[in-house]
């Protein structure tokens, strides 16, 4: 019974023998470097453009803010804020799409891909953190704002 059980195990190794050398093979298959050469050079046509737009939009708000005064300038700087981080957002997407193309096989890729994850989840915890600080100091500061009207509403009717 044993050598039954073997020729079916030899059987199927043999059956699978092509897809394992083929999966052995994809894993170290080379990226060719023209097309790691045009995904950098359209990253970097793309991230020209970006910071075209970051500039662009810079001076939109500057315009806002100079235009209009008070609360507004909080308007100004969430929006402000929001930009930069659009950029930010911007310029890792396009550094990955780079350190992607010089990967020259796809355990090298997946490996980068993995780090880049981490790192912009990273990046989502701290931002996430910093807005809830920033939000948390505009309602007290609202708060104060509020109950300071009242005090002196309150002080001219009494």
């Amino acid at each position: 019974m044993t050598t039954d059980t073997n020729s079916v195990l030899n059987t199927v190794k043999e059956a699978f023998a092509p897809v394992t050398e083929a999966f052995t093979k994809l894993q170290n298959l080379e990226v060719p470097e023209a097309a790691r050469e045009f995904v950098k050079k359209q990253a970097e046509t793309a991230k020209v453009r970006a910071a075209d737009f970051h500039a662009g939009s810079e001076k939109v708000t500057a315009a806002i803010e100079t235009a209009v005064a008070g609360s507004v300038t909080e308007a100004a700087k969430i929006s402000r804020n929001i930009q930069q981080a659009l950029y930010q957002d911007a310029e890792a997407f396009f550094a990955g799409i780079d350190k992607l193309a010089s990967a020259k096989s796809l355990s090298e890729a997946a490996q980068i891909q993995s780090d880049l994850v981490r790192a912009r989840g990273e990046v989502l915890v701290s931002r996430a953190k910093a807005s809830s600080e920033y939000l948390g100091k505009l309602v007290a500061d609202g708060a104060k704002t509020a109950q300071d009207n009242f005090s002196k509403v309150y002080s001219k009717t009494a």
